[in-house]
């Protein structure tokens, strides 16, 4: 474990912190709550030599991690900020099971990025498992007869084809439960998976154990938010509120990118005498490479002194922030650590490697890793086809992709042919890319998120008139949209330079009031209003991240101030702004505030104006 810390160091070597190293204790201590306009929390940030807590989220009081470590230079940049692809990563994030076949459940769904669901495949309530313990199985899972009942119940409400299940005198067991579960969540049916479980609680079908009612925990927080989950746990009995019941809400607070509520939990856990395995650092690392990498090397002194052994997961989260900030030798002395401790990389791990080895322009060895990805015979590993065609494509070859193609064109998944829609369109081969879409669409009853991949290329591509016959499109066949749509829309009439038609459909997102636009989706906006020096829209757009919850990160500061920089005025108050958000400028961040800063005007700088 010390030599993973200490390679989650080296980033201070390379001069990517700015100013001077701060020496801090991991400690969660007391502080004053204050709930922000948009009634989220603001996350903890290192001030004062300490890691201060969270705004508290669930109004329950103060808490604190009892125990400090020791003395140490921090990772990373100060006041590390989070990039587009941190927060919005659509590679991975398309399931095999990404089907519309429940309008009523879509409403509630969010797109949410790679990382959460990674973050969901470790909880192991991703597949709604009544055992969360059991391992899922890969590729597509079997429909159980009762799930077949569930999905075609009319209406919002499932009870009256249960009650008729139950007339008929069939089987109702945990198998044949379980099975449904799985099903439904895997088309993140949420709404009616939960309303099975409260249908098997209120007729007293099932004799609940913990898993279950962590499922049902994971499914209220999924559709009804955070503060419910935390309600719901009091109602669960005394004997079943144990660690997997708070590691559920741990997880889906990490999820839903709510550090504040993370910390909050971590600490409570603690505080209940719980065990705290790599799965609950893992939350914090999670949120802390996306919000301030400065942390993650708290975070491993921490697992060290409680000697909590790291998991694959927690190197594949080392080895990605590594890599976005661009420490490959970093990032390969992690690798070397990591083999080390007798864990060889799987093939997530693989493809973050070779993403970020392409990056940095190494191609060789991203191609090196691509090929062992694939083995000696396709054919047999053709679940590695989705994540081969995206890596050839970033890595501009064509040729491979078309050879990939292929061997799954004849039998493909769906999760293979957004993949190849996504590969084709990196290419910036768009007919290629229709074409795979509309066998996809034959196939298939796609949904809205499905459709984003084709309406991102277009996007990208600057064809605002495909992209507006895409949405007509799917308008005419009912699909309901959700943010990975806004974000396409936003991105399609940025491009097309009308940035107050893209402000509006963000206005009707935000109106909707179901789901919350994707943070990249304000920033695009943020970006076109300050390249204007547009300071009266700027602030207006930061305002409304704030009230979505989208606080503390230095990439909407930095943006922000570009605005008044291009509109050549003072930003006054700025400093104190970031004060209040416990944030510390980086190097990039200093430079823009001299540049604003109302009081270093002089002789010079009057003549000059």
């Amino acid at each position: 474990m010390w030599t993973l810390r200490r390679a989650s160091l080296r980033l201070r070597s390379q001069g990517l912190n700015a100013g001077a190293a701060r020496v801090s204790f991991v400690n969660l201590v007391p502080t004053t709550c204050v709930e922000n306009e948009g009634g989220t929390h603001q996350s903890g940030q290192i001030t004062n030599g300490r890691l201060l807590s969270a705004d508290a989220f669930f109004g329950t009081g103060r808490t604190s991690l009892n125990y400090a470590v020791a003395r140490r230079e921090l990772s990373s940049q100060a006041g590390s900020s989070s990039t587009k692809e941190d927060d919005d990563v659509l590679e991975g994030g398309l399931s095999e099971m990404d089907l519309s076949h429940g309008s009523d459940d879509d409403a509630h769904l969010s797109d949410g990025d790679e990382d959460a669901g990674k973050l969901n495949d470790e909880l192991d309530l991703s597949d709604g498992e009544i055992d969360p313990t059991k391992k899922k199985s890969p590729g597509r899972l079997p429909e159980s007869e009762l799930f077949n009942a569930i999905l075609k119940a009319p209406g919002l409400s499932i009870d009256s084809a249960l009650n008729k299940w139950v007339e008929q005198g069939k089987e109702l067991g945990r198998k044949e439960i379980s099975s449904a579960v799985r099903n439904l969540r895997r088309r993140k049916m949420y709404g009616r998976a939960l309303q099975l479980f409260q249908w098997l609680e209120s007729n007293k079908k099932l004799e609940f154990v913990e898993s279950d009612y962590a499922s049902q925990l994971d499914l209220i927080a999924k559709l009804r938010g955070l503060l419910k989950a935390e309600k719901y746990i009091q109602s669960v009995p005394e004997s079943f509120r144990g660690e997997l019941l708070y590691r559920t809400l741990l997880a889906n607070c990490a999820s839903q990118n709510n550090l504040a509520a993370t910390e909050k939990i971590f600490n409570k856990m603690k505080d209940l005498d719980l065990p705290l395995t790599a799965f609950a650092y893992n939350q914090l690392l999670l949120l802390y490479k996306k919000l301030d990498k400065k942390k993650i090397a708290d975070v491993l002194l921490l697992m060290e002194k409680e000697n909590i052994k790291p998991s694959i997961f927690t190197f594949r989260i080392l080895l990605d922030a590594k890599g976005q900030s661009n420490d490959i030798a970093g990032m390969e002395q992690v690798l070397e650590t990591m083999k080390a401790e007798g864990i060889e990389p799987d093939v997530q791990t693989q493809s973050v490697l070779a993403r970020h080895y392409t990056s940095a322009g190494l191609k060789e060895k991203a191609e090196a890793i691509v090929k062992e990805i694939e083995g000696e015979n396709l054919k047999e590993n053709q679940w590695a086809c989705a994540t081969l065609l995206r890596l050839y494509a970033n890595l501009g070859k064509a040729d491979e992709v078309e050879r990939i193609w292929k061997v799954c064109k004849s039998k493909p998944r769906i999760v293979e042919f957004l993949a190849a829609v996504e590969a084709w369109g990196t290419l910036k081969k768009i007919e290629e890319a229709e074409a795979v879409f509309e066998m996809a669409w034959k196939k298939w009853k796609l949904n809205a998120k499905n459709c984003s991949v084709l309406l991102m290329i277009y996007a990208n591509n600057k064809m605002l008139e495909k992209g507006k016959d895409l949405i007509k499109r799917m308008a005419d066949n009912g699909l309901k949209i959700g943010p990975m749509t806004w974000n396409a829309l936003v991105k399609l009439y940025i491009e097309a330079g009308d940035v107050e038609k893209a402000d509006s459909i963000l206005q009707k997102a935000i109106q909707q009031g179901e789901l919350q636009p994707m943070f990249s989706t304000y920033m695009a906006i943020l970006e076109q209003y300050a390249k204007r020096g547009d300071i009266h829209n700027s602030e207006k757009i930061f305002h409304r991240m704030r009230k979505s919850g989208y606080t503390s990160r230095i990439s909407q500061f930095q943006v922000l101030i570009q605005a008044y920089i291009n509109a050549k005025v003072p930003a006054y108050g700025i400093r104190e702004r970031l004060k209040a958000d416990n944030l510390f400028p980086n190097k990039t961040l200093a430079n823009q505030l001299l540049l604003v800063d109302a009081f270093r005007k002089n002789a010079v700088s009057d003549l000059l104006d």
